[in-house]
């Protein structure tokens, strides 16, 4: 779509793409938050997932359009290091919230220890999925994807089920001194006096502006990547996934705003789960079986997700108080091994 065309009009159309994305994905933040109240499904499982798959809009629609031009390496590279810009994003947030305290310390809570625990699981079964032969397919269905697909249905049903109540002292989980209100007070705040066909057609406005600006995201930085001699998967990995991130930051700093810590941390963590389900997308789109076409970067990519995943895991339990330059030492950690991970994926993409 952009081929032949110069370095700055190619920033512009990234930046406005980007721009768009950051716009939809609040209206997308909160007119799911509507329906949500409208529909009655709230925390329920079908609310997790209109969330997961709003907030997740960009990278589904560059995974689709990568699996229909049969470009599977780009549709790898956006789902797998999606996760680790995403798990990043907690450091935004954990700045937002001030020298008060850390994100993990006001979030603390078994249930996103277990939601935690289902990002970790969906990229073990990525990576062993990455190891089976590429003609394993059943009715052009990729049997790993469907097994990752499964799971998170089943982890979702077993984290929702956990929310109303757990066999502790403290039934919903909550550490002491934590959120006082519960995870999700904030939902529905902005647009719950609106309509449900109101909400309705926002949200299939901003569904599309977020979904022709994903596409748009992806063909741009491709020819970005290609000007300023950056592979495709370090672009993909850092500028490109910070790009489709935008959704997560915007709803993340509404969410500590209004003090639901623990909603902003489920959000990411619950996208972060979800994005291995576009593997099943890509498989059906592209008739070929994805994984087995990871390449190392890939791999690696998904253990770096997993590495920042635990790190967060970490924090939620020890919950260190201390705040050094507005973060929490567990995302002062995060940063530093995103840090260095990028660097080591440039080591990799370069052997």
């Amino acid at each position: 779509m952009f081929s032949g065309l110069g370095l700055v009009p190619l920033v512009l159309i990234f930046a406005v793409a980007a721009g768009a994305v950051w716009v939809a994905g609040i209206n997308l933040s909160r007119s799911t938050d509507t329906l949500d109240v409208r529909l009655g499904i709230g925390e329920a499982l079908g609310g997790a997932i209109l969330l997961a798959i709003a907030t997740n809009l960009p990278e589904i629609a560059i995974t689709a359009s990568a699996a229909v031009s049969h470009s599977l390496g780009i549709a790898i590279g956006n789902i797998l290091g999606g996760i680790a810009i995403q798990t990043v994003v907690l450091v935004v947030l954990d700045i937002a919230i001030g020298k008060e305290a850390a994100l993990t310390t006001r979030a603390a809570s078994l249930i996103l220890g277990l939601e935690g625990l289902l990002v970790i699981l969906v990229l073990a079964i990525s990576v062993m999925g990455a190891q089976l032969p590429g003609g394993a397919l059943f009715a052009r269905i990729e049997p790993a994807a469907l097994v990752i697909a499964a799971f998170w249905v089943a982890g979702l049903w077993l984290v929702n089920n956990a929310r109303k109540g757990l066999p502790w002292h403290d039934t919903t989980g909550s550490a002491p001194g934590s959120q006082e209100k519960p995870m999700g007070h904030s939902k529905g705040t902005a647009l719950k006096e609106k309509s449900l066909a109101r909400a309705g057609s926002i949200f299939g406005a901003a569904a599309a502006v977020t979904l022709g600006a994903g596409i748009v995201l992806e063909q741009s930085g491709e020819e970005i990547a290609g000007h300023i001699g950056m592979t495709g998967v370090v672009f993909g990995a850092t500028i490109l996934a910070a790009a489709t991130a935008l959704p997560e930051v915007s709803t993340g700093i509404a969410a500590v705003r209004l003090g639901d810590y623990q909603l902003a941390v489920s959000d990411i963590f619950g996208g972060n789960a979800f994005l291995p389900v576009l593997f099943l997308v890509a498989g059906i789109l592209s008739g070929s079986a994805v994984l087995p076409q990871a390449q190392a970067t890939d791999i690696y990519l998904t253990a770096l997700g997993i590495v920042l995943t635990v790190v967060y895991l970490w924090g939620l339990v020890t919950r260190p108080n201390r705040v050094v330059l507005r973060m929490g030492l567990d995302s002062i950690a995060v940063l530093v091994l995103y840090a260095g991970g990028i660097a080591g994926l440039i080591a990799v993409s370069n052997s």
